[in-house]
């Protein structure tokens, strides 16, 4: 049975002090157990956060890494420096970081492997642009983003990922895909991973939601065969809209 997983994706918000007191208020709801809880909030916070979840269940993620292990690349963060504050998954190619600061696919797949190679888990996000869907080019772009950045792996290191379905289009927006066209979009990531790899390596990996989920669309949109989660952006930045989002499975 596949992992359920929810991540809170906090990006570019909340100083040290709004981030603790977000964690504090998120760390006294209930929440489903069953559900893996991962929070990926700035840099700065890791070190201190990794101290307020020590007795709970919810794991500690980093929105990116660099792909060298050190070195003259001032401003970036090593996998390394990130393994030693308790940080368990790393989100790889969010369209963010495609758009902005042009990662493709080939260049995130190093990222990926050495990620792999040090025991973390890779949150590797893929989506289609709003013209690229309106085109009729969705099905193509993902299944390249995932043959790209996905399949120098072999069985074993792939398991250890998680894919994030991102439609660039509901991102920040409001839109949210239907859970139809999400399904759709969800199947056709697994049908790709089983071409390649067989129906069994495909269904262990556990594919996400990343579209403006919030809690009055979570419970249908994770009611879908083969979505087993969700990457929440801005419904993160809320400990009771996380949690009810958590507590939608």
């Amino acid at each position: 049975m596949r992992k359920k997983i929810v991540a809170g994706n906090w990006k570019m918000n909340l100083d040290l002090n709004q981030g603790e007191k977000l964690l504090k208020e998120l760390l006294e709801k209930k929440i489903n157990q069953e559900v893996t809880t991962v929070i990926a909030p700035p840099y700065i916070h890791l070190s201190s956060f990794r101290e307020l979840i020590s007795n709970s269940t919810i794991k500690l993620a980093a929105q990116n890494c660099h792909q060298q292990e050190n070195g003259a690349y001032t401003g970036e963060i090593s996998i390394g420096m990130l393994k030693s504050v308790g940080v368990e998954y790393v989100i790889v190619g969010h369209s963010e970081r495609r758009e902005y600061f042009l990662e493709d696919s080939l260049a995130l797949s190093f990222k990926v492997t050495n990620l792999i190679n040090q025991g973390m888990n890779p949150i590797y996000c893929c989506g289609e642009t709003l013209s690229q869907r309106k085109d009729g080019d969705h099905f193509s772009v993902i299944k390249k983003q995932i043959e790209q950045g996905l399949f120098q792996l072999n069985e074993m290191e792939l398991s250890q990922c998680i894919i994030a379905y991102e439609p660039v289009w509901a991102i920040g927006t409001g839109e949210t895909a239907t859970p139809e066209q999400a399904q759709e979009i969800h199947h056709h990531i697994r049908k790709t991973i089983a071409n390649q790899y067989g129906e069994i390596i495909a269904n262990l990996i556990p594919i996400l939601y990343g579209g403006s989920v919030k809690p009055n669309n979570a419970k249908e949109l994770f009611s879908c065969s083969d979505i087993d989660g969700g990457l929440i952006g801005g419904a993160a930045l809320n400990a009771s809209s996380f949690s009810d989002i958590i507590n939608s499975f």
